[in-house]
Formats: C-alpha cells, structure tokens, sequence
C-alpha cells in the first residue's frame, strides 16, 4: 500500500498492527513510485480487512498492488554496515551506531528534524537495552526512523543470556549523571 505523506505511512501501520495484521513499512519497489518513499507490506488476502480497518482510522492508500512477477518486490529501509567493533544500521535517513560487544550506542546521526540532537543525547552511551525507545521520546519522521534502526540493532545484536554483565550498569550510569 502507497500513502500521499510518510505520516499516513506511520499511522496506518500503527492501526493495521493494532487490528492484528502483520505489517512492514518498506520502500517502494522501483516500479511503484507513487506518495512518499515507504509503503506498508501486508498479504494480499488480507487486504478487505486492511482496507475496513484504514477507513475506521481515517486512513485511504493512494495504490495497492500485490507483489508479482514483473513487478520488483519492496526494498528493505534498513542497510547495515560492518565496522569490525561496530555495527551501523541504517533506517531511511538515519544512523544508529552500535559497539557489537558491549551493545552501547555510540554514534546517531541523520535527519534534520529538531528533535534528533535530545535523542542522540538520550540515547548514545547507552546499551541497546538501557536506552529509551525513540518514539517514546520523539514526534518526527526522523524519531521514527530512528526507531528503526533501534528496533533493527536491537534484532541483530540480542541482549546475552540473564547473568552476563555486558556493558555499563544502571549504577554506572546514574553516577555519570546519564
């Protein structure tokens, strides 16, 4: 499904999520340049029930098109770079930095929306585990991205097993003020 803003990409995937559909927000194949630069991916069969549950929300796609031969499949938003020690991953505009062993954000950047510099201060120094959720904190198509490539570092470096301290304490962080 296409949408005119990258909000409505936001909004419906949150109601589509919530009615019990499984959904990914993509980009576009290349073939299917219509709205923003993210479409919501479903099953096909699925698609009276996405359409009743985005009128309930207000929602209309601009475009369905069922993935088919001829037609190039959605690309994935995340690209992931391997620095040795650390592991970048990418969501739309934005960059989360990940120390693989310690699981300490190091590095965000990206964007261009107001509320990247408190995120970035929220979140760097942190374990993927310890650092709050981007949206928890931020409103824009940067937070959201953001949250992402949170999500994305979160899947591809999992916490260790319970009992194996890998990474600064909370005790830590409270006595460096973070």
């Amino acid at each position: 499904m296409a949408f005119a803003h990258t909000a409505e990409v936001i909004r419906a995937e949150a109601a589509l999520k919530a009615g019990g559909l499984g959904v990914r927000v993509m980009g576009p194949p290349p073939d299917m340049h219509t709205g923003c630069d993210m479409v919501v991916e479903f099953e096909l069969l699925r698609e009276p029930v996405a359409r009743r549950i985005l009128t309930e929300a207000g929602l209309a796609p601009l475009a369905v098109a069922p993935v088919r031969a001829g037609m190039l499949e959605p690309v994935s938003l995340y690209q992931t770079t391997d620095f040795g020690q650390w592991l970048m991953v990418r969501a739309a505009n934005m960059k989360l930095t990940v120390d693989r062993q310690s699981r300490v954000i190091v590095n965000i950047s990206g964007g261009g929306c107001p509320d990247v510099p408190a995120l970035a201060e929220l979140m760097v120094g942190r374990t993927l585990d310890e650092a709050p959720p981007p949206l928890s904190r931020g409103q824009t198509l940067c937070s959201y991205a953001l949250e992402l490539a949170f999500r994305e570092a979160q899947r591809q470096l999992p916490a260790p097993p319970a009992g194996r301290d890998c990474g600064k304490s909370a005790d830590r962080h409270a006595s460096e003020g973070l």
